[in-house]
């Protein structure tokens, strides 16, 4: 390998690799952190413990991505289209990764030579510090809604209705269209399309996004589509808004996703169903993938796998089936839960070798 290629990245991004796929021009400035190209891993211990003939799992990691989560693919849109249309700032309501990744890609913007400012609302209390803490340091103006995200999102929409503000919430559609593209390289990554897709669902974005891209990117064989919402806030598995969602997983904290009717189609159309599950199986599914797979994600990410694994026990999934669980963002997002929810603890010792050996069993 020569120097000249040695140091040129191959990858440059989702907009640069899927260009004909998505609404962009010439004159389209592409705002990227080189987003995508996520991992696809082969799960061999859940797929033992989903016990179905001939079954094989996948996680697509999205944890990968620049600032940890999903967000990313669809922001890159959002600010490529913003700085397109002359915006000069962007606003979001978030439970925190739609926040962090906003705030980096308005950052990236500012060092092409674009005005952007970035302010995030997010519902005082119930953001993982490790997401409050991107969006800081990126630079965003955050403000703390006594609220929850489905207020701070309504006041939000109020702003942009107002003031030349973009939203970047995923109701701006170049977030789904970002989004898709990770259908796409679940495609190119197992050589055809899964059987299943399993995720996990607040605002429904997500699902509405993968499906997108499947119905574009295949003719034929396209995945059923299982979402999956936590139990104490699955409007759409109750067909009604709750109005004071709870959940341990508060990146699918929400009473009122905006993608509602669009996840439902998703299902639907696909063959698939929206289920739920609970927070203690969310957080045994949490678990099983750090300390059984080696896999870190935040406990959201883990509702995928949670309903999987639900799903396998009632012989939801066909036999010689290929499921691909989206693992939504990074475990270092939350790293309170991972602390809590840890088998493990640390130990406090003397710096004497003896006192080490003893406590380490040899």
């Amino acid at each position: 390998m020569n120097q000249s290629t040695l140091f040129t990245p191959s990858w440059k991004g989702i907009i640069d690799c899927y260009k004909k796929y998505l609404p962009v021009s010439d004159k389209t400035p592409i705002i990227s952190l080189n987003e995508g190209n996520t991992p696809l891993i082969f799960a061999p211990h859940i797929t033992k413990l989903c016990n179905i003939p001939g079954l094989t799992v996948y996680l697509k990691v999205e944890g990968a991505n620049p600032t940890g989560s999903f967000k990313d693919r669809g922001m890159t849109m959002a600010l490529s289209k913003a700085c397109e249309e002359g915006s000069k700032a962007i606003i979001c309501a978030s439970t925190g990764n739609t926040s962090a990744s906003a705030a980096a890609f308005a950052a990236r913007a500012r060092a092409n030579g674009f005005q952007m400012d970035c302010f995030v609302l997010v519902p005082k209390g119930y953001v993982a510090l490790g997401k409050l803490s991107q969006a800081m340091i990126y630079g965003a103006k955050v403000v703390q809604v006594i609220g929850n995200f489905d207020e701070a999102l309504k006041l939000v929409k109020e702003i942009v209705d107002k003031y030349p503000i973009t939203l970047v919430n995923s109701l701006n559609p170049f977030r789904i269209e970002g989004q898709k593209t990770s259908a796409f390289e679940v495609c190119e990554q197992l050589g055809r399309a899964p059987d299943v897709l399993a995720i996990p669902v607040g605002n429904a974005g997500n699902i509405t996004a993968y499906w997108k891209g499947f119905c574009e990117y295949l003719k034929n064989d396209k995945p059923k589509m299982i979402g999956f919402e936590a139990s104490g806030s699955a409007p759409i598995f109750y067909d009604k808004i709750i109005e004071k969602p709870e959940t341990i997983a508060t990146a699918i904290r929400i009473g009122n996703p905006a993608s509602w009717k669009q996840a439902l189609s998703a299902a639907s159309e696909s063959g698939g169903f929206i289920d739920i599950v609970t927070d203690d199986e969310i957080i045994e599914a949490y678990k099983i993938l750090h300390r059984d797979e080696g896999i870190a994600c935040e406990p959201a990410s883990a509702a995928s796998v949670a309903g999987l694994l639900k799903s396998a026990k009632l012989k939801k999934i066909t036999p010689e089936s290929t499921v691909v669980c989206v693992l939504t963002g990074n475990g270092l997002k939350d790293p309170d839960s991972a602390i809590k929810y840890s088998a493990s603890e640390a130990h406090e010792v003397k710096a004497d070798v003896n006192e080490i050996v003893k406590l380490i069993g040899f």
